[in-house]
């Protein structure tokens, strides 16, 4: 890694930690909205579960209630040290997510959520995610979307991007189209379903029970959709 690229690492790693500092788990979604992406992973209990750049564990304490092996990695020592309190039973080590500390085929199942975009080299996360997965390993991302009013026109100029964690974006063909050229198979796209999940709450007045497990779907274009959830499988 030459001294440009770890410099903005740590620019990155620093974003972060002071983010968990201040805001801990308030900085994320609620737990019982990461129920939808162990559901479409439908892992066996028993499975290897790892998420990368798990924070401070809400997809993780999700998944300790399906029985898995739970694995997590994250470059931020205060995400680690949060998670780590939260889930004793869960193997949760800081480390960068393009040299991932764990050997060939391990993991059932690969999950990343609303950080990709924030990579410094995707495509080598990218590979390092495949190569860590087993033969018939599943894995489901969440990423953003470029094509939407709230990126191109509030989030702000790149300077200002990179000084916030480093964020991207990509549409749904780009985001197909990089994971495809990776070594990926897409077997489904969804839109992110938590916002779906809120709308159902807010309509029914908070009267309606909402199933954070099921897959809802929206009436607008998937491409207008402010993150997409990919679940793939190796292409070969």
């Amino acid at each position: 890694m030459n001294d440009h690229t770890q410099a903005r690492q740590d620019r990155i790693t620093a974003w972060f930690n002071n983010v968990y500092r201040r805001k801990g788990r308030r900085y994320l979604r609620p737990v019982k909205a990461y129920y939808i992406f162990l559901e479409l992973l439908d892992l066996a209990a028993g499975e290897s579960l790892l998420d990368v750049a798990c924070g401070p564990g809400h997809l993780l304490r999700a998944a300790s209630e399906y029985g898995y092996r739970m694995f997590g990695v994250d470059i931020s020592e205060v995400a680690v040290e949060q998670a780590r309190a939260q889930l004793p039973r869960a193997a949760i080590v800081r480390a960068n997510a393009e040299c991932l500390p764990y050997a060939d085929a391990q993991f059932n199942a690969v999950t990343c959520t609303g950080s990709l975009e924030r990579m410094v080299d995707v495509r080598q996360v990218l590979a390092e995610l495949l190569r860590v997965g087993t033969k018939d390993a599943r894995y489901c991302f969440l990423v953003r979307n470029s094509n939407t009013f709230s990126w191109k026109y509030l989030t702000g100029s790149p300077q200002a991007r990179d000084a916030r964690g480093h964020q991207g974006a990509n549409s749904e063909t780009g985001w197909r189209e990089l994971f495809e050229s990776a070594g990926f198979r897409v077997i489904r796209t969804l839109p992110d379903q938590y916002p779906l999940h809120q709308f159902a709450l807010w309509s029914g007045l908070h009267l309606r029970k909402v199933d954070y497990r099921q897959v809802m779907h929206s009436a607008r274009p998937l491409e207008r959709a402010y993150e997409f959830v990919y679940l793939l499988e190796k292409s070969s």
